[in-house]
């Protein structure tokens, strides 16, 4: 799973998913990427079942990049304890993902592999998403 390694401090506040994303919305290294359409936490394991998904698909051809990383911690208190006496222990990781951030990019194999590995690992993520190319992100937005 993606953490980091350390942080200045140990839990942060939930924050606000609002606007588009500024940063991260254009293809920087592959050909094609995998776009979020929506607001959305996601956690690291989803980022690794989606890696994952991918990898196996192109199996040792292309090339791949991660572009989140689960900086934010997500802290729960546990079932049964009543209300008051602190905040919780650090459960779990997210990314903060915000509408046009590129998540993953794919290069070096043909558009049908490309495409076809990207939409697998949509299906691993919680969030709505959409399969661009380097093209339509210059121009398009």
């Amino acid at each position: 799973m993606l953490l980091p390694k350390r942080t200045k401090f140990r839990k942060q506040f939930r924050g606000s998913m609002a606007g588009k994303a500024t940063r991260g919305n254009k293809i920087a290294y592959g050909d094609f990427g995998l776009v979020a359409t929506e607001p959305c936490w996601l956690k690291s394991n989803q980022i690794e079942a989606a890696r994952v998904a991918l990898t196996r698909y192109i199996k040792r051809g292309g090339q791949v990049w991660i572009k989140v990383f689960p900086d934010k911690p997500v802290s729960t208190k546990p079932i049964g304890v009543r209300m008051g006496s602190g905040k919780g222990a650090v459960e779990y990781w997210v990314a903060v993902v915000k509408p046009g951030r590129v998540l993953f990019e794919i290069g070096g194999i043909p558009e049908a592999e490309s495409k076809e590995a990207l939409r697998l690992a949509m299906h691993k993520l919680p969030l709505k998403c959409k399969i661009c190319s380097k093209a339509d992100l210059e121009g398009g937005d």
